[in-house]
């Protein structure tokens, strides 16, 4: 990577930082990242498992509540990503280090202690993510045994252990190449498997559901939105990929956080307008989450929905679970092994990865939901908008004391950051108060 200067006037903007040059032998290449790529990265982190809690909790607001909520969270969360970008470009320019992670910046710029804060809560979404992918997966494969093998009797902690050693094996024993590979394939199985959701599905929307609303519902679904539309753990790389590049960054965040939102919107809807309100009242208990997905897959709108659904539900976990065990093995090698390990040490570390989620999700199978509530409210709250809310307003005020270069790409000043921190603040504060 090679810097770039440049000269500013008063109406010049700047562009790309440095470049990525690569020497074949003979001459040197410039390899610029592609909007393409970077847009479908910040696509692929976004759309994961937390689709699957969505039906459940904006099922009791209705449809236009819902869809009015995943906006407002959609523009909250790409406000955030462009105040990392925004910090990230910041950072590069003082410190002359393209290549940085989120982590990195936040210890760059608020110093010792929030980088402490920020790693707690990156340690608490990777495991709370974990848990409940891991209880998750392990239910939908119990249901499968049940209905393809006939086996009635099946203690959940079975499934739960299952799916934790099965893909947890897969991931200790495969090779990078081919776990790439075959999350790839996963991917590809997501994708037409939602896209033949929305056809099966769209012929049993049922108006009655469309019109009903309950706007007073819609506060308890914030949280796992936040969980499902979160991204901004990328944004750093993506800058990086970009070389810099401000038009082309704002460009990929706009882009590849639209796209899912168009899925989630898509998805929301003809899940919700294929049950019926009167569902909500066959819950036993009014503290339980009532799930459709679980109806849907029991074959309650038809046996191929219901095959799909399940399909659909594994596979997205399966694709989110391989990106967060990668992401806190990464965190633990820089902590436990500064230097590289043998392949001796990965099985402390898959450990280390694995068995506490799955331990906690065997003991307490039903903890899908409260886990992505809890990560939604405090881990997001804190990485998604406290954070970089508190970083862009240090770094603004120290450059406008030093009269340095700064690029602002958040509209608003520090009303925004204030609305930023005010909204993570309020959601802390309403989920500690219901507890």
């Amino acid at each position: 990577m090679v810097p770039i200067k440049t000269v500013l006037k008063d109406s010049e903007e700047v562009t790309r930082l440095f470049s990525h040059l690569e020497f074949d032998g003979k001459n040197l290449n410039h390899q610029p990242g592609s909007v393409l790529g970077s847009t479908a990265l910040i696509a692929g982190t976004t759309v994961g498992a937390g689709i699957l809690a969505l039906p459940a909790v904006t099922l009791p607001s209705g449809i236009v509540p819902s869809t009015s909520g995943l906006i407002a969270v959609w523009l909250y969360a790409l406000v955030s990503g462009l105040l990392v970008a925004e910090v990230t470009l910041n950072t590069i320019r003082t410190e002359g280090r393209p290549s940085i992670g989120f982590l990195g910046i936040v210890e760059k710029t608020l110093g010792k202690l929030g980088a402490r804060i920020a790693g707690g809560a990156y340690l608490f979404m990777h495991y709370a993510l974990l848990v409940a992918y891991i209880t998750e997966g392990g239910e939908i494969l119990g249901f499968a045994a049940r209905k393809v093998w006939g086996l009635q009797i099946l203690p959940t902690w079975v499934g739960t252990t299952t799916f934790t050693l099965l893909f947890g094996g897969i991931m200790y024993l495969g090779r990078e190449k081919f776990i790439e590979k075959l999350n790839n394939a996963f991917v590809g199985i997501v994708i037409v498997s939602f896209l033949g959701l929305l056809f099966l599905a769209g012929g049993h929307i049922q108006t009655t559901q469309l019109l009903f609303q309950d706007w007073s519902a819609l506060g308890s679904a914030i949280s796992v939105m936040s969980v499902a539309l979160f991204f901004q753990n990328v944004v750093p790389l993506v800058v990086t990929q970009l070389e810099g590049d401000a038009r082309k960054i704002r460009q990929s965040i706009f882009v590849g956080s639209v796209i899912p939102l168009i899925m989630f919107l898509a998805w929301n809807a003809v899940i919700l307008g294929s049950v019926s309100p009167d569902m909500l009242h066959s819950t036993s208990d009014g503290r339980t989450v009532f799930n459709p997905l679980q109806t849907l897959r029991a074959g309650g709108a038809g046996e191929w929905l219901g095959v799909l659904v399940c399909i659909f539900s594994e596979f997205a976990i399966v694709t989110s679970f391989i990106g967060f065990v990668y992401g806190l093995l990464d965190l633990f090698k820089d902590i436990f092994l500064p230097q590289q390990g043998g392949f001796s040490r990965r099985l402390p570390l898959y450990s280390l990865v694995l068995f506490p989620p799955m331990t906690l999700g065997t003991l307490n199978p039903s903890i899908f939901f409260t886990a992505l509530d809890y990560t939604g409210t405090f881990s997001i709250s804190v990485l998604g908008g406290i954070m970089p809310a508190l970083m862009s307003w240090k770094q603004r005020q120290e450059q406008k004391n030093s009269d340095s270069i700064n690029q602002p790409l958040v509209p608003g000043g520090k009303v925004t950051l204030i609305v930023m921190i005010g909204v993570a603040l309020a959601m802390m504060v309403r989920q500690i108060l219901s507890i």
